[in-house]
C-alpha cells in the first residue's frame, strides 16, 4: 500500500516470529499490551481489493491461508478463520486447525461467533482494512453481547511483523486510447455530470481499478492485475486530486493527464479530506475504508453514502473494449486449444504433473501478441485436487495427472486489449459414468445461461437458478457464484454485476462482461467446472415482444471435452448449441493454429450426433 497518511508507529521486536504458533502468540501479547481482547485480520488492503500487494498479506502471514478472501478472528483464548464455500477445503489444508478453527463465512458468520465468546470485551480492528458497511454490521452483532469495536492504529499485527515488505512502487503507464476507447477527459466529464445530477460536490474514489479506468492508466502494484494503488477525489467539474507516490509516475503520464488532474502526495489525502467541511461528498460504504468516513465526519462534511460513480460506467464496455475483448479471446483460444491438443495426448501417457501443465499453458499464452500477464494464478487440479474450488498447486502439492481422473484448469490472461478467464474440465483417459453424468448436468446449466433471453432490468441473481436447476433435480449444487464481472485489462473479478444466489440489485446491461461458470465438486474425488465469458447484448426483436430483451454473446473460444458428455441427457436444443459453439470455435481458431493442432481441433469439435 501507499503510506497514505501519518499512521502512528509502535516499537517492534528485533525479528518476526517464524512459525504460526509463535506469530499468534506475539500478536496476542501485542493485543494484551494495548488492552484489547481480540483483533480482526481480514484478507484485505486499504483499497478493499481482491488482489493485494505482499505488504498487505497479513492473513497469509498469520495463518498460512493463501486464498483471496477470508477473515481471521483472534481472541485471548480462541481463534477462528472464516472463509466462503470456495475455500473451505483449502483452509483445512493450509491452516493449523489446532490454532484456528475453520468456519464457513456465510453459514457461520463471524459476528455471532465473536459475540458468543466476547462478553463485554474490546475487539480491535484496523479502520483502513474494513469498509463502513462491514464495521456497521459487526458493531450491530457485538452490541447484543456488550462487547465494543475499537479502532486500533497502528495495526497490531504490523507491529509484530517486523520484516513486512515495503509499499509497492511499480511504474504507472498510460493505457492507450486504442484500447480504452474513450479519453480520460470525457470519462471525467461524464462522472462530474453524474455528481451534479445527484447534488454532490465531490466523490472519494478508493478502488484502484476505478481510478485506473477513469484516468486511462495502468500499473503493477498488485499481482495479476495492472493497477497502481492510489486514492482520488473527483469534483463536480471533473477536476481530480490523485493521491499517488510520484515515484511511480512515468514521463508520459503528466502530459496525458493534463492540468485537470493534480498529482498529490499520498500523505496529503487526510488533509484534503479534512478540507471538505460543509460539502456533500459521495463515498461508497461497500468499498471505502471506515477510516475515510471517520475523517470526513470529523471534518464536518455531509457524507452521502452511495455507489462508486465509476462502477457502472466501467462495467459497461464501450465498442472499442468489446472489440478488444473478442480479439483477446481469439488469441487466448489459440493458446488454450494448443494446450488442450497437447494435454489430451500427453496426460494419458503419464509424466504430466499439475505444475508442468500450468507452466506449459503459461508459455503458450506468453507467446501471444499484447500478452502482459496472467489474470490470476492458474488453478491446475487433478483428481481430488480438482474438487478444491480455488486450488493453488505448489511444489509440495504437485501431483501427476492419472488415467481415470478429471483434470480441471481454470486460467486467464491480461492482454492490453482485454482480460480472459476460462475453465475446462478434461478426462484423463476414460471417465466414470458418474463423472460423465455430472459433467453433463453442469453443461446443461452452462447452456441455460448461455442461451438465456431476459428483459431489461433483470439482475444476475434472477438468472442464477437457471445454471443450478439440472443439478438441483438430482440433489446436487455448487458452493460458489455462477458468474462474476470481468474488467478490460483490469481486474478479472469486477463488479457491480454478478450471477449468484446472493441477492444483487444491479441489473445486467449491454456491454457488461460476466463469467458463466457452473460447477460440481465431490470432495476427495473430482471437480467439474465449465466457464466461458459472455457479454450482455440487446436481443433481436421477436414478434409479440412487449419488452426490450437482452441476451449473452459468448466470448470464450475453446473446445469442450466431448468424451465427458452423456448425450442422452441433452435435448435437441442443447445438442445444437454445443455443435454450433464448436463450429464457431473451429471457424475462428483453425486459421490461426498450427496444422497439427488444427487437425486435432477438427476431431475435437465433431458433431455430437456423430460422436
Amino acid at each position: 500500500m501507499d503510506d497514505i497518511s501519518p499512521r502512528p508507529l509502535s516499537p517492534r521486536p528485533l525479528s518476526s516470529p517464524v512459525g504460526t504458533a509463535e506469530r499468534l502468540a506475539a500478536l496476542r501479547a501485542e493485543l494484551d499490551s494495548r488492552g484489547l481482547d481480540g483483533f480482526l485480520i481480514p484478507r484485505a488492503d486499504e483499497h478493499q481489493g481482491e488482489y493485494v500487494s505482499p505488504r498487505a498479506e497479513r492473513l497469509l502471514w498469520l495463518t498460512g491461508f493463501s486464498g483471496s478472501a477470508g477473515l481471521a478472528v483472534v481472541l485471548r483464548d480462541s481463534a477462528a478463520i472464516f472463509v466462503d464455500g470456495r475455500y473451505t477445503l483449502q483452509a483445512e489444508q493450509e491452516v493449523d486447525t489446532a490454532l484456528f478453527t475453520p468456519r464457513h463465512l456465510t453459514e457461520e458468520p463471524a459476528g455471532p461467533w465473536i459475540a458468543e465468546r466476547l462478553k463485554g470485551g474490546k475487539l480491535g480492528y484496523d479502520p483502513w482494512l474494513h469498509t463502513a458497511d462491514q464495521v456497521d454490521r459487526l458493531a450491530g452483532a457485538l452490541k447484543r453481547s456488550g462487547a465494543s469495536l475499537v479502532a486500533a492504529e497502528p495495526n497490531p499485527l504490523d507491529s509484530v511483523w517486523t520484516d513486512q515488505p515495503d509499499p509497492p512502487l511499480a511504474p504507472v503507464v498510460v493505457h492507450a486510447l486504442t484500447f480504452a476507447g474513450e479519453p480520460s477527459a470525457e470519462k471525467r466529464s461524464r462522472i462530474a455530470g453524474d455528481l451534479r445530477r445527484q447534488g454532490v460536490a465531490a466523490a472519494v474514489l478508493t478502488m484502484p481499478d476505478s481510478i485506473a479506468w477513469l484516468l486511462n492508466v495502468r500499473g503493477g502494484d498488485v499481482p495479476r492485475t495492472p493497477l497502481p494503488l492510489s486514492f482520488a477525489l473527483i469534483d463536480d467539474e471533473g477536476q481530480v486530486d490523485w493521491f499517488v507516490d510520484d515515484r511511480k509516475i512515468t514521463d508520459e503520464v503528466p502530459a496525458h493527464l493534463g492540468n485537470a488532474v493534480r498529482v498529490r502526495r499520498p500523505d496529503e489525502f487526510a488533509t484534503v479530506l479534512a478540507g471538505q467541511s460543509g460539502r456533500k461528498v459521495l463515498v461508497d460504504p461497500a468499498g471505502a475504508a471506515q477510516w475515510v468516513f471517520a475523517r470526513l465526519e470529523e471534518a464536518g462534511a455531509e457524507v452521502q453514502r452511495g455507489d462508486d460513480p465509476c462502477l457502472l460506467p466501467k462495467a459497461r464496455k464501450n465498442p472499442t473494449e468489446l472489440a478488444g475483448a473478442r480479439a483477446a479471446h481469439r488469441r487466448d483460444g489459440v493458446a488454450l486449444t494448443t494446450f488442450l491438443a497437447w494435454l489430451t495426448q500427453a496426460a494419458p501417457a503419464g509424466g504430466v504433473t499439475e505444475l508442468a501443465a500450468s507452466d506449459r499453458l503459461y508459455d503458450l499464452r506468453a507467446r501471444g501478441d499484447r500478452f502482459r500477464d496472467l489474470s490470476f494464478d492458474t488453478i491446475s487440479g487433478s483428481g481430488p485436487q480438482s474438487a478444491v474450488i480455488h486450488y493453488r498447486v505448489t511444489p509440495k502439492t504437485d501431483r501427476e495427472l492419472k488415467p481415470g481422473e478429471l483434470y480441471l484448469v481454470d486460467s486467464g490472461a491480461q492482454y492490453l486489449d482485454g482480460t480472459t478467464d476460462v475453465t475446462r474440465t478434461i478426462a484423463v483417459g476414460e471417465a466414470s459414468p458418474e463423472m460423465r453424468r455430472r459433467y453433463t448436468l453442469v453443461l446443461k446449466g452452462h447452456i441455460a445461461i448461455a442461451t438465456a433471453r431476459f428483459p431489461e432490468g433483470t439482475s444476475g441473481s434472477q438468472l442464477d437458478s437457471l445454471a443450478r436447476r439440472p443439478l438441483w433435480e438430482e440433489g446436487l449444487d455448487f458452493d460458489h457464484g455462477t458468474g462474476h464481472g470481468v474488467g478490460s485489462y483490469l481486474s478479472v473479478h469486477e463488479g457491480p454485476q454478478r450471477i449468484s444466489k446472493v441477492p444483487n440489485r444491479v441489473a445486467l446491461k449491454p456491454g457488461m462482461i460476466v463469467s458463466n461458470e457452473p460447477g460440481y465438486y465431490k470432495p476427495g474425488a473430482y471437480g467439474i467446472r465449465i466457464e466461458n465469458l459472455v457479454a450482455v447484448q440487446p436481443a433481436e426483436s421477436r414478434p409479440g415482444d412487449e419488452r426490450k430483451m437482452l441476451v449473452f454473446e459468448t466470448l470464450t473460444l475453446a473446445p469442450l471435452d466431448r468424451s465427458l458428455i452423456e448425450l442422452s441427457l441433452l435435448d435437441e436444443a442443447e445438442i445444437r448449441w454445443v455443435d454450433d459453439y464448436h463450429k464457431r470455435v473451429e471457424r475462428e481458431l483453425a486459421p490461426l493454429l498450427e496444422a497439427p493442432v488444427a487437425a486435432w481441433l477438427r476431431d475435437a469439435v465433431a458433431p455430437l450426433e456423430k460422436g
